[in-house]
């Protein structure tokens, strides 16, 4: 496991999008293992970031929907 990954879901605590992406960079760097990319890798990188991304904030919304007496921003 990343030590320097941190948790985004804590409790009833909702994270923003800034927060979710910048863990997903740090996965992707870690999978990857380039901090920096070539011209030809950027692409790839890039889209893995904003794929995470995307399925990381759909997974702490349908988590965090699901708590007893918590309502997400944007629902009634």
């Amino acid at each position: 496991m990343c030590r320097s990954i941190v948790r985004l879901r804590d409790g009833d605590e909702i994270v923003g999008d800034d927060e979710v992406r910048a863990a997903a960079l740090q996965f992707v760097r870690k999978i990857s293992g380039y901090r920096k990319l070539s011209a030809a890798n950027e692409e790839a990188f890039n889209r893995a970031v904003d794929e995470i991304a995307h399925s990381s904030q759909h997974l702490i919304e349908a988590v965090v929907a699901g708590l007893p007496g918590h309502k997400h921003v944007g629902v009634a």
